[in-house]
């Protein structure tokens, strides 16, 4: 199957994000590029679910290669990023003598993605990881730009640092062991990058939606490409998030407060948050005379053609309180001097960032949100 390159140009940390259906097959080979000559160990780290799946085959890559796989495999799902879990992590490094030219592999979804890079920054002050990310959402989202984080119990992913992988491998076929929520939950994501800058790529989906949900490679695969271009061009741009980078938080503060709000128990997926919160922040866009009643039309509907929710009670998980949602709101990481910042829109495609947000007419649209 062809494969294709989309690089994050960071000066001398560039890396190449390799995108294909066959990627895995190479990782020995490309991994040299990473590894100190002579090294014939990597570290993995990864969860049950994922090395059930395809751990035979990565180790079987490796070995060929006369690469040693030291692997830590945890439990799935976001409880997972935890200190506990991190501790874990490092000290298993530690004991096995890792170096800081040694590599550690995060060999899964954004949760096993966002642990291993933070552990990796952290090890001996740093040591190279490479992403290898297993589902939709990280090959478009969570594995590309350096954001690694663990949850706090106030919060999610306000404890973690920026640590630039030395590569990402986004392997289409790892994608088919996926269940069909998950490839959703990832699918939000792509949706984001039509809303945020990409007028054209939001037509597009609403045309593609069902070749990419049925896994049809080649929708798939530009899909992908399209999504990490556009994050690439971002994280270029404003690498550590002053400023125009925020705007990859589209739909991400009301979700996070979604998410927290069930307690990150796995009734909403990170992604089905967001694709209810990016309904709720253009909804919200209206409310304040921001954009069309059309343009919120158009992304309800295609966030429901791809099986998602547009409001929190078509989440079905329960009530949801205004009150409770702003105060998880305001626990989020781009909180500046007390005030709130949100991702608001003027349109398809045309996303932008709003700091100091008014707290009244939020408050009262949750009053109204919470009731829909």
């Amino acid at each position: 199957m062809s494969q294709t390159k989309v690089q994050v140009d960071l000066g001398d940390r560039s890396y190449d994000i390799v995108i294909g259906g066959d990627v895995l097959s190479s990782v020995a080979e490309r991994l040299q590029t990473v590894l100190k000559p002579g090294t014939k160990r990597v570290f993995i780290l990864t969860d049950r679910n994922v090395w059930r799946n395809h751990g035979e085959a990565l180790t079987t890559y490796l070995a060929d290669a006369d690469l040693k796989a030291i692997t830590h495999i945890l439990p799935p799902g976001e409880a997972t990023k935890s200190f506990e879990n991190l501790q874990d992590v490092l000290e298993t490094l530690i004991r096995h003598e890792a170096e800081r030219s040694d590599v550690l592999l995060a060999f899964g979804g954004g949760v096993i993605g966002d642990l291993a890079g933070l552990a990796a920054g952290l090890m001996k002050r740093g040591m190279p990881f490479v992403q290898i990310p297993t589902t939709l959402l990280a090959q478009v989202d969570s594995s590309v730009g350096g954001k690694t984080a663990i949850n706090s119990s106030h919060g999610k992913n306000l404890i973690g640092l920026f640590n630039q992988p030395a590569m990402v491998l986004a392997d289409i076929s790892l994608l088919s062991t996926l269940p069909p929520r998950e490839w959703r939950a990832g699918y939000a994501e792509i949706i984001k990058y039509g809303l945020i800058d990409r007028p054209d790529f939001f037509n597009h989906l609403e045309t593609a939606t069902a070749d990419i949900l049925d896994g049809n490679v080649d929708a798939l695969s530009y899909a992908v490409k399209v999504s990490c271009e556009s994050k690439a061009d971002v994280v270029a741009a404003d690498e550590t998030e002053r400023g125009r980078r925020a705007l990859l938080n589209l739909g991400h503060t009301f979700g996070h407060a979604i998410e927290k709000a069930r307690g990150f128990d796995g009734r909403v997926l990170h992604g089905e948050g967001v694709a209810a919160g990016m309904c709720m922040a253009y909804r919200y866009s209206k409310h304040l005379g921001l954009c069309s009643g059309q343009d919120v039309v158009r992304v309800e509907r295609l966030i429901e053609a791809s099986g998602l929710a547009p409001t929190l009670s078509a989440l079905k998980t329960g009530d949801f309180k205004a009150e409770e949602l702003l105060h998880h709101m305001f626990q989020d990481k781009k909180v500046e001097s007390g005030s709130l910042t949100l991702i608001l829109a003027e349109g398809i495609g045309k996303s932008f960032v709003q700091k100091g947000a008014d707290v009244a007419p939020l408050r009262e649209f949750l009053e109204v949100e919470t009731k829909l």
